[in-house]
């Protein structure tokens, strides 16, 4: 009996408790509830790609649509190989064919929301990184109309995590916000991590552990995710996502300066 309530406490402390601080913050923050409407512009993230020579890789972070921002973020990847003029990004979606390549800015706002930077490499470094990455997204498996499905997945962080996992040793992690990361869309349950330094058992997505140098200690309750991040010491919660000390993942090559 004792063991359940404290099961119970935790559950309230770190699931229920800050899921209801962050609805109560989007409430507060006046999210926007006209999505139609909403800004898609550019947020400066991305210097002009003509000026801009070498090699780009970046994966980029947003709270999702509506009241489902209240726990859960979209990402998606961008690139522009050495010498493109264009930046290239490709999301997963719910609309249309699932895999969408330039439908949006690249580093534009997700419906109103500003994005953060999960993951950044430049020249060299994103160089090695694009092809791998480019042909994770050519044989994805679930690219077929119907496909989609917000949760437990396939969804757009479930797209995401399966290209990063297609370079190993990449030191990137998820957000903890980032909902169906952990769904098997390869079929296999249990797996190393896209660092490489820790293991990943999912349960269908619906439940998991992590267990990893880079990704830390995450577990994985109906899709919310609670954790703790042992290289960057900080705490995962479910709809506040870290909170802690932060740094810059990837190989460690300096971000060029963005478009005033």
């Amino acid at each position: 009996m004792m063991l359940i309530k404290v099961a119970l406490l935790l559950f309230l402390l770190f699931y229920l408790l800050p899921l209801g601080v962050s609805a109560a913050l989007y409430r507060a923050g006046g999210a926007v509830t006209e999505w139609w409407s909403a800004d898609r512009s550019s947020a400066g993230l991305l210097p002009p790609a003509a000026q801009t020579p070498g090699a780009v890789v970046r994966v980029f972070a947003a709270p999702t649509v509506r009241w489902r921002g209240i726990f859960a973020v979209h990402c998606w990847i961008v690139f522009k190989p050495e010498g493109a003029s264009r930046y290239t990004r490709y999301d997963y979606t719910a609309w249309g064919e699932p895999i969408r390549m330039n439908g949006f800015e690249p580093d534009g706002r997700w419906f109103g929301r500003v994005p953060e930077v999960v993951f950044a490499a430049d020249g060299l470094d994103a160089s090695a990184l694009i092809p791998r990455m480019q042909a994770a997204i050519a044989s994805y498996s679930w690219r077929n109309q119907g496909d989609y499905s917000p949760w437990p997945g396939p969804n757009s962080n479930t797209f995401v995590a399966a290209v990063l996992d297609s370079v190993p040793g990449i030191r990137v992690s998820l957000p903890p916000t980032a909902i169906g990361k952990d769904y098997p869309y390869d079929g296999r349950w249990l797996r190393r991590t896209a660092s490489g330094t820790g293991v990943r058992l999912t349960l269908g997505g619906y439940a998991g552990i992590t267990l990893g140098w880079v990704e830390g200690i995450e577990v994985n309750i109906l899709g919310a995710v609670a954790g703790i991040d042992l290289r960057r010491p900080a705490i995962k919660l479910p709809g506040l996502g870290r909170i802690g000390m932060r740094g810059p993942d990837g190989p460690g090559v300096p971000m060029p300066a963005a478009a005033s």
